[in-house]
């Protein structure tokens, strides 16, 4: 019965979890409500309250949970998350692995892109959550760097700021894409995108 009850517990914290995203993404975070998220699940303000101690809260698991569930990131006690699959293709270094792994992100843009976008506009509301997509773009950065010092390229100073850059591309890509009039097929983008991973991050 306690399963049961736990298993419950967690389909509701799911369902609000959705709810917060699609009503954030419709009507905006700052716009949206308490009680517009619980009653678009069908409950109550302390139904959320039970598992969400504010709407806040609500975003900053949505940034911790459905982000890295959606990008494959796992817990990680050294940087917060960690992509291995990322860390590896760093350290591999080779421009068909860095395009491989570019590739499969891309793929999941459509289901980063509004929880980037709700979680910048949050930030700009609340001053809690002021970086929240800042410190977790980091910690994708952090992965970056793990790869090229297991695979000893560059010296320990560059490191880091390679992967801020390769970040920022990649971030400044993903949120754009879909509306951008860059003059460039899907493809081509992706191998522009590579060349430039792999100019700052590959192996000689």
């Amino acid at each position: 019965m306690a399963s049961l009850r736990e298993a419950q517990k967690e389909m509701t914290r799911r369902m609000i979890l959705d709810a917060g995203l699609d009503l954030f993404s419709t009507k905006g975070y700052l716009a949206t409500t308490v009680e517009d998220i619980a009653g678009a699940v069908g409950t109550t303000r302390v139904t959320f309250y039970a598992h969400f101690p504010s709407k806040s809260e609500l975003m900053k698991a949505l940034i911790a949970e459905r982000l890295n569930e959606v990008l494959l990131r796992s817990r990680s006690p050294e940087h917060g998350s960690t992509a291995l699959d990322l860390v590896e293709a760093v350290k591999d270094g080779g421009r068909d692995t860095i395009a491989a792994w570019l590739a499969r992100t891309s793929e999941r843009w459509p289901a980063i892109h509004p929880i980037i976008r709700i979680g910048r506009d949050a930030a700009a509301a609340e001053p809690e959550l002021r970086n929240l997509v800042e410190r977790w773009l980091e910690e994708a950065i952090s992965d970056i760097e793990d790869g090229l010092a297991a695979a000893g390229r560059f010296e320990p100073h560059q490191r880091h700021f390679r992967g801020v850059l390769a970040m920022a591309q990649l971030d400044y890509v993903a949120q754009n894409w879909a509306g951008a009039d860059w003059k460039l097929s899907r493809e081509q983008m992706l191998e522009e995108l590579t060349d430039s991973w792999f100019a700052l991050l590959g192996a000689r």
